[in-house]
Parts: structure tokens; C-alpha cells; sequence
């Protein structure tokens, strides 16, 4: 249920966005720039809101801050190679072992905390919320398999790897991009394939030589703060 309703909120979310890139519609010629922070801030408050009142223990909330830690901790450390970083690995691999809900939030608070570094902006919002739908992209790959599915999690890192990019192009799009039509949108699209391209290899690089061993060890860690309730009758 904690999955449906993430991926419900992500894909409405992607809907009503999407409206900015119709030509000729009534609501095109909104500012879709703003509207579009506006619409992914009360996304993310509604998904941190949801976890503020969900019931999660001390060491999950430890998790959490560790795994942003890291994942923001690493995307400043390569932030001179352009689009090679291992955060959207970090997070995938969370959301795979833990769920969407942890998956998201690590994303999301990975691109809030690396930005006081890089640079906050109105692009902070999309950062955070493409790299939390990574997370819970690899939540629903897990599914409730025991075993960890290598080759699906390689597969959907190069797919991660072109997602954030062409999400990101749409905040570029409607941010900086004029006019708003079919041409510009696939021209943007096909400036950013290289760096989409890289993005992608760079995740795989990192899953090839990291997924297994950070798999064995958020597992281990799962595992030890699971709480099992015996009925004592």
C-alpha cells in the first residue's frame, strides 16, 4: 500500500507537469516555471509530511540521514566530472533493500543537502524529486524477491540514469527555453543525450562495482533492526 500510494503521488505529479509540454493547449502559456516548483514543493512536503507521521524507529531515521549523508557527501566529491556521481547509485540501492518511502527520502534529502554546496535554486525541487522516483523505481524492481536481482537493478540503472536527465531537461524547458514547442522540447532533449548517456554508464560503473557488497550490508542492517511479534498465547 506504501508503494501504490507513493507511485500514485509521483505519477500525478508527472501528469499534471507533463501539461506544460502540449502545444497550443489553454495552460500553455502559464509560467510553468514557477508553477512546476510550486507543484513538486507540495509533493514533497505532502511525501515528508507522510513520513513525519508514519511509524519509523530511531535506527530508521539513522539510516536515513547515514545514506543522504553519503549520497550528498559523494555527488560533491565528483562534481568536477560533469554528470558522473554515485548519489543516484546510493539511492537506488536504499530504495531497493528498504522501500519506496526510504528510497524517496533519501533522493530527496541527498539533492536538498548537496545543494548548500553546489548551489540552491529552483531546480533544488526537481533534483529532489528525481532522484527520490529513483529510489522508489528500485523499491518496485525489489519487490518482495529475497535474492538481489543484479541484472534488473544494472538494467534500471542506465534507465535511472536517463530518467533524472530528461526530467531535468523539462525543468530546463520551461525554465529557460522560448518558446515553448515541439521543436525547442526535442532539441533540448537531444542536447542533454551525452551527458543523459554518461550519467547512465556512471551508474552502472558504480552498480557493477559497489550493488552487491552495499546490498549484503543495508541488508544485514534491515535485518538486525527487524522487530518480530510472537503471540505469547
Amino acid at each position: 500500500m506504501k508503494k501504490f500510494s507513493f507511485a500514485f503521488s509521483i505519477a500525478l505529479t508527472i501528469a499534471i507537469l507533463t501539461l506544460s509540454i502540449i502545444p497550443n493547449n489553454p495552460l500553455q502559456k502559464l509560467n510553468w516555471a514557477v508553477i512546476s516548483v510550486l507543484i513538486l514543493g507540495l509533493a514533497l512536503v505532502a511525501m515528508f509530511w507522510r513520513f513525519e507521521k508514519a511509524d519509523v524507529t530511531a535506527q530508521e531515521v539513522a539510516l536515513i540521514a547515514t545514506m543522504s549523508a553519503f549520497a550528498a557527501v559523494s555527488r560533491v566529491a565528483f562534481a568536477f566530472i560533469m554528470s558522473v556521481q554515485p548519489t543516484t547509485f546510493f539511492v537506488m540501492i536504499t530504495g531497493y533493500v528498504f522501500g519506496a518511502q526510504t528510497g524517496f527520502l533519501v533522493g530527496a534529502l541527498s539533492a536538498l543537502v548537496s545543494n548548500f554546496f553546489l548551489g540552491h535554486g529552483p531546480w533544488t525541487p526537481w533534483q529532489m524529486f528525481s532522484w527520490g522516483l529513483c529510489g522508489v523505481l528500485a523499491s518496485l524492481l525489489a519487490g518482495h524477491k529475497e535474492s538481489f536481482n543484479y541484472r534488473g537493478f544494472l538494467i534500471l540503472s542506465v534507465v535511472s540514469g536517463y530518467l533524472f536527465g530528461w526530467i531535468m531537461n523539462l525543468w530546463h524547458w520551461v525554465g529557460f527555453i522560448y518558446p515553448l514547442t515541439w521543436k525547442t522540447f526535442f532539441a533540448t532533449y537531444a542536447v542533454s543525450f551525452p551527458f543523459d548517456t554518461v550519467h547512465s554508464l556512471g551508474n552502472v560503473i558504480f552498480a557493477v562495482l559497489f550493488s552487491q557488497l552495499f546490498y549484503d550490508i543495508l541488508l544485514r542492517f534491515k535485518n538486525k533492526i527487524r522487530v518480530v511479534y510472537i503471540d505469547s498465547e
